[in-house]
């Protein structure tokens, strides 16, 4: 049985002033990729999360959705994901 999980993870520090995106994804428990906001780009862990970050890194509309992210996903739902 093969499993794929991704998760998307909000940091916020001092409320909306300083927003942190980390995306994740594991193949069989083992991560393979992750996006953070605060380096700009993705990175690989595995070969193929490598070749992944690759194809991802050099696709202008993908990286500007992830980008964007962080306002449109993130400060967007700031007071539906804080108590």
């Amino acid at each position: 049985v093969f499993q794929f999980v991704g998760t998307a993870e909000c940091q916020f520090i001092n409320g909306t002033e300083k927003v942190r995106l980390v995306e994740r994804h594991f193949y069989n428990r083992l991560q393979h990729l992750m996006y953070d906001s605060d380096v700009g780009h993705y990175v690989g862990f595995t070969p193929f999360g490598e070749k992944q970050a690759r194809y991802r890194n050099s696709d202008p509309v993908i990286m500007e959705d992830r980008r964007a992210a962080v306002d449109a996903f993130c400060r967007h739902n700031y007071e539906v994901i804080t108590p």
